[in-house]
């Protein structure tokens, strides 16, 4: 399989949408085929949802493009992210941020996205295994949160842990559809945009679905 070509050919379909440049430079050089099943591989450069175990998937390409655009990172941004999964999402995250904190629910996960981002040579990475709490509460509130999986509303915790004029992306609505949500947190009233209808795991925690 020519991966090369076939990475080239999505970008070029993204690009018909997507006009965040640094996001799809990043997504350019990050081999989505290292974190996907081996039996998966060939669909690495699909625009497409693909499964990675566990009834979780590692997310269409092109949502991933326009969640990572709305976080608006510029570079030395401390950020969140709720479920690793693959590890693909933290390791865009980390080509733009200072540092990303990452949370995972399932050890198996978190386990295999360690190995595959450790082999990658990343260093700006933590993973957790999650906690009671939604998120990864810590003393310093964080620049950007980014929520891979949805969400029945807004949790007022990670809301909680994002600093003043930071962005939170998070799909919100059913467990089998939802709007993709930027919110930015103001110091009286939120800002929020609609950026149009997904559909992702269920976010599975206090303050969210139940299991």
């Amino acid at each position: 399989m020519d991966f090369k070509a076939a990475k080239a050919r999505l970008i070029e379909h993204l690009g018909a949408e997507i006009k965040d440049k640094q996001v799809l430079d990043v997504m350019s050089r990050i081999p989505r085929e290292y974190f996907v099943p081996p039996q998966s591989r060939y669909l690495a450069y699909e625009d497409m949802p693909l499964p990675i175990g566990f009834e979780q998937t590692i997310s269409q390409p092109f949502i991933i493009a326009l969640m990572t655009g709305a976080l608006q990172l510029q570079g030395d941004e401390r950020v969140l992210e709720i479920g690793t999964g693959s590890g693909y999402q933290t390791a865009i995250l980390a080509e733009l941020a200072r540092l990303v904190i990452t949370v995972e629910r399932l050890p198996a996960l978190a386990e295999a996205a360690k190995k595959a981002l450790d082999g990658l040579g990343y260093r700006n990475i933590e993973i957790h295994l999650s906690e009671e709490t939604l998120g990864w509460p810590s003393g310093v509130l964080y620049d950007a949160i980014m929520v891979t999986a949805g969400a029945p509303e807004v949790p007022p915790d990670l809301i909680a842990q994002l600093a003043l004029g930071g962005r939170l992306v998070i799909p919100v609505g059913s467990r089998y559809l939802q709007e993709l949500y930027q919110i930015t947190r103001r110091e009286k009233k939120n800002i929020v945009k609609d950026l149009g209808s997904c559909r992702f795991v269920p976010l599975i925690g206090r303050g969210a679905w139940e299991e």
